[in-house]
């Protein structure tokens, strides 16, 4: 990409991916991407598990009912863990690597999804954390943030529209109530 507002505008959730692997070279740079984002008093409590096993990808894509069937699909599937007893901040620390991993993959032209994972359950009703945390011999005190899958793009998605964006959620000095209009 020549510029970020090009990088954002462009950037997608994808879920289709050819059958073509990544390259070491821009594993290595993804991963780069993630490991230089910002935290909280530079405690970089995140870490990271990479999955480019193709029967590890398709048990992964299972770790919840619905939402992660693609993660079977994809080239490399990273988990984001983060240690709450590095950082008060760590899993806003881990959303910042994660979207950084994110924008990494779409400048080297590949397409990602995260995949929520706090809070959903397997279809057997198993919780999805404790099934990556067992899947992949997780610390217990480490928290299964998200999981990002990227691939190279089947399909591209539509750009972001900017006359779509809702600036009436942008407030200036102090918060502006609007009542519903009756």
């Amino acid at each position: 990409m020549s510029n970020f507002e090009e990088l954002i505008t462009n950037r997608r959730s994808l879920r289709h991916y050819t059958e073509d692997p990544l390259l070491p070279s821009e594993v290595q740079l993804i991963m780069q991407a993630g490991l230089m984002a910002p935290s909280s008093k530079n405690s970089r409590p995140w870490q990271f598990v990479l999955i480019e096993d193709k029967e590890a990808l398709k048990k992964l894509s299972l770790c919840k009912s619905s939402g992660a069937a693609f993660i079977e699909g994809c080239a490399l599937a990273i988990v984001v863990l983060s240690d709450p007893l590095q950082s008060i901040a760590h899993i806003e620390d881990a959303a910042i690597a994660a979207t950084y991993i994110q924008l990494q993959a779409e400048d080297l032209g590949l397409g990602s999804c995260w995949i929520q994972v706090k809070g959903r359950e397997t279809a057997d009703g198993y919780d999805s954390e404790q099934y990556v945390r067992d899947m992949m011999d997780i610390p217990l005190q480490l928290v299964v943030n998200c999981i990002i899958a990227i691939g190279h793009k089947a399909r591209t998605g539509k750009p972001h529209d900017p006359e779509k964006l809702q600036w009436e959620k942008l407030h200036i000095e102090k918060y502006k109530y609007e009542s519903p209009e009756e």
